[in-house]
């Protein structure tokens, strides 16, 4: 590909992904991707799983993608911060649909592509992918592919 043509490409400006992840989780000063292995490292709060809720994704969701109800419940109950997986799972839901929402250009409409089967994920969603890094890889590449006019 001629070096014009990559110049011209769309680029996702990662700081405001950061900004948006960071909303959603209810953080503070996410300036690179460093950060979010502090966070993940630190373990997040329980209260980040309201922020991805009111961002979108539903408390079933939230029970089978991040941390079981029971499980939850006794976390908040103890004053307990997720653990490190729960908290990965968090940051990686709260990443994908952060560019879901870049790539679609609002809320709604990420939400509802992230929600639908796909062909590609031999009809499975993109969020019941997102339950693993792999699969996550899988919804990031596509939806950058997505960005670009590269596939639909």
């Amino acid at each position: 590909m001629p070096k014009a043509a990559i110049a011209e490409s769309p680029v996702i400006q990662p700081l405001s992904l950061l900004k948006r992840v960071q909303e959603m989780l209810g953080v503070h000063a996410l300036r690179s991707d460093q950060d979010l292995v502090r966070l993940v490292e630190d373990r997040l709060a329980t209260g980040a799983l309201a922020g991805l809720r009111r961002s979108g994704l539903t408390d079933d969701e939230i029970y089978s993608l991040i941390v079981p109800r029971r499980t939850l419940t006794h976390r908040r109950a103890r004053r307990e911060a997720l653990s490190r997986d729960e908290s990965d799972r968090a940051v990686r839901l709260a990443r994908i649909a952060a560019l879901a929402e870049h790539v679609f250009g609002d809320s709604g409409r990420a939400w509802h592509w992230l929600r639908a089967a796909k062909r590609q994920f031999k009809d499975r969603s993109p969020l019941q992918l997102t339950a693993t890094e792999a699969g996550a890889r899988l919804v990031e590449e596509l939806l950058y592919r997505i960005d670009e006019g590269m596939a639909a």
